[in-house]
């Protein structure tokens, strides 16, 4: 039993999945950035990449559903070659679908007309933007940056994003360092304030996560000789309340191979779903009525998701309005 999992128990909690809202697929590692706090070990040379026949075997697995949200992630998704194929096909299927975009891949090569196609398509955009302020933004994500993703929100704004009703762009905040994040309500305020007054840039949401001690932060964390330190405060700023709307209860998530994993983070630490034979289980492996009830991986990095207000690819867990 590792840690995370002697405290569930000592809260007399149990975490399993419910009903499946969510079909979370990471399309590949491949990005034009290398954030700090990338948990993904993301970047310009990696080249793991799904392929179309595993999309197609996503998509006809989705079809015998009722999972209404599908949320596509990387690396950058956009750069998968078949990233709009996939857009195309699940709103065909009339599902919604969330891209998590890092806003300055609308300026890449071959991407001049990704805005309109997600437009078109009525694609809810989850943008990364760590700060309302260049200093921050370029610290963790690459000198220029926050230009980039200025002209990116503005445009997005011109198209209507963030002003129509089906048209929703929400923003996320990752910290810049070993600390837990600010209220996500009184942070939102501030965003929404600095945004308009300096850029006349209008989003819906803002979301708060907390980074994971794993991958890329994690080396950043042992350089700075704070790993230990961080991954304290996340055991001592458990939050049981936050145990009920973890995104692992509601979300399956796919690697880029088409196998299953509890959440993303499982994923990127290679925890996969197995078979009686210890073998990884693949999505079209699964029976999608199965998947209530079963038990969740866990593992001490779940204490990030837990922390304060707790954390999720929706921002915090609780205590927000």
């Amino acid at each position: 039993m590792n840690r995370f999992s002697a405290v569930l128990f000592e809260h007399q909690l149990d975490l399993r999945h419910t009903r499946t809202q969510v079909l979370q697929i990471n399309v590949g590692k491949k990005c034009n950035q290398a954030c700090v706090h990338c948990h993904v070990n993301a970047g310009p040379a990696r080249r793991e990449m799904m392929t179309r026949e595993t999309m197609q075997r996503v998509l006809h697995w989705l079809a015998g559903t009722d999972i209404p949200i599908v949320d596509i992630t990387g690396g950058a998704p956009e750069l998968n070659p078949h990233f709009r194929f996939l857009v195309e096909e699940v709103r065909a299927q009339n599902r919604r679908v969330m891209d998590r975009c890092n806003l300055t891949i609308l300026w890449e090569n071959g991407q001049e007309n990704l805005a309109e196609f997600l437009a078109r398509h009525e694609v809810e955009i989850v943008a990364s933007l760590p700060c309302y302020g260049p200093e921050n933004v370029d610290a963790q994500r690459g000198d220029g940056v926050f230009k980039k993703s200025i002209r990116a929100l503005q445009k997005l704004n011109e198209l209507g994003y963030g002003r129509d009703e089906n048209l929703i762009l929400n923003l996320v905040y990752n910290p810049n360092g070993a600390f837990l994040p600010p209220p996500q309500s009184a942070l939102e305020a501030a965003y929404k304030a600095r945004l308009r007054e300096d850029f006349g840039i209008v989003f819906n949401r803002l979301f708060t996560i907390t980074n994971l001690p794993i991958a890329r932060f994690a080396a950043y964390l042992e350089r700075t000789g704070e790993r230990e330190e961080y991954q304290q405060l996340l055991l001592d700023s458990f939050n049981p309340g936050a145990v009920e709307n973890l995104m692992c209860r509601d979300t399956l998530n796919i690697g880029w191979r088409g196998e299953v994993y509890d959440c993303d983070f499982n994923q990127m630490l290679k925890m996969p779903w197995r078979d009686s034979s210890n073998a990884p289980l693949y999505l079209w492996d699964i029976e999608p009525q199965s998947i209530e009830k079963r038990a969740i991986l866990t593992g001490n990095h779940c204490f990030g998701c837990t922390a304060g207000a707790g954390s999720s690819c929706g921002g915090a867990l609780v205590g927000v309005g």
